[in-house]
């Protein structure tokens, strides 16, 4: 079945302070969709709310990006956290980016976990039970993004979440869809025109090649590229250019 319409997003406002990281303006020209860090895994009060306003003003949704407390590790290392304390540090995350998107003139749509996180409830049924709770808890209308296949959009499915697939533009997959793990050589990819290409691939065919030379079948709404890589921006100016000249339509998941 080929998809005509797939939404762009961008993990975004994680700069800390002095420490700047990628360029959030320029991504936000690219992206329809942007998932903004929460001051746990990044991000500062003041990163977190200038984001949320030039998001607002080029009418790119706002989604929370959730993660691990876990600055110094960039929420990508993972923690064995009791299930109550995750789920209450979920509900404060959405929180508090809900009230700088509320003062920007726009608001939180949606929910993704971030880094460590998002990859251990591809499988982690406590952890991923615990972030389910915590979104339905605040509001049941969120959606939520997450890994085709994983427990995380099994337990949001189960609690009555909208949830919506995500594929990678710049990671490399295995033969059974997951990502590759950063530690391993060729994890991260950087040739925008190769990526932009298995996007459009991934978009029309609903498959991918994986790190083995294998296709594997992918089912996405919404392509994420990562704003803190190389190269960023020119990537997702490649991958949103090469799926428009595809004859795919660009847009929000989320409203």
């Amino acid at each position: 079945m080929t998809t005509t319409t797939i939404d762009l997003n961008s993990d975004l406002g994680e700069s800390l302070g002095t420490w700047q990281l990628g360029d959030d303006a320029a991504m936000l020209d690219l992206v329809t969709s942007a998932n903004v860090a929460c001051g746990f895994h990044a991000g500062d009060s003041l990163t977190l709310r200038r984001t949320c306003e030039q998001a607002v003003e080029r009418g790119v949704v706002i989604g929370a990006q959730v993660g691990y407390r876990d600055l110094v590790g960039f929420g990508r290392r993972f923690i064995d956290m009791d299930p109550a304390e995750l789920a209450a540090d979920v509900v404060y995350q959405i929180g508090a980016l809900e009230m700088l998107a509320k003062v920007a003139g726009g608001r939180v749509a949606y929910v993704k976990p971030h880094g460590a996180l998002y990859n251990a409830i591809v499988h982690h049924e406590e952890q991923a039970a615990a972030v389910v709770r915590a979104v339905v808890a605040v509001d049941p209308g969120l959606p939520v993004l997450g890994l085709p296949g994983s427990a995380f959009l099994r337990h949001a499915e189960e609690a009555g979440l909208t949830t919506v697939g995500e594929a990678f533009a710049d990671r490399a997959y295995t033969p059974q869809g997951a990502l590759v793990s950063r530690r391993e050589a060729g994890a991260v990819l950087h040739d925008p025109d190769e990526v932009a290409a298995r996007m459009v691939r991934l978009v029309t065919d609903g498959a991918i090649t994986a790190i083995d030379g294998t296709d594997v079948a992918v089912r996405a709404g919404s392509i994420c590229t990562h704003g803190d890589s190389p190269g960023a921006v020119a990537m997702a100016r490649s991958v949103r250019a090469a799926l428009t000249d595809a004859g795919v339509s660009i847009a929000p998941f989320a409203g």
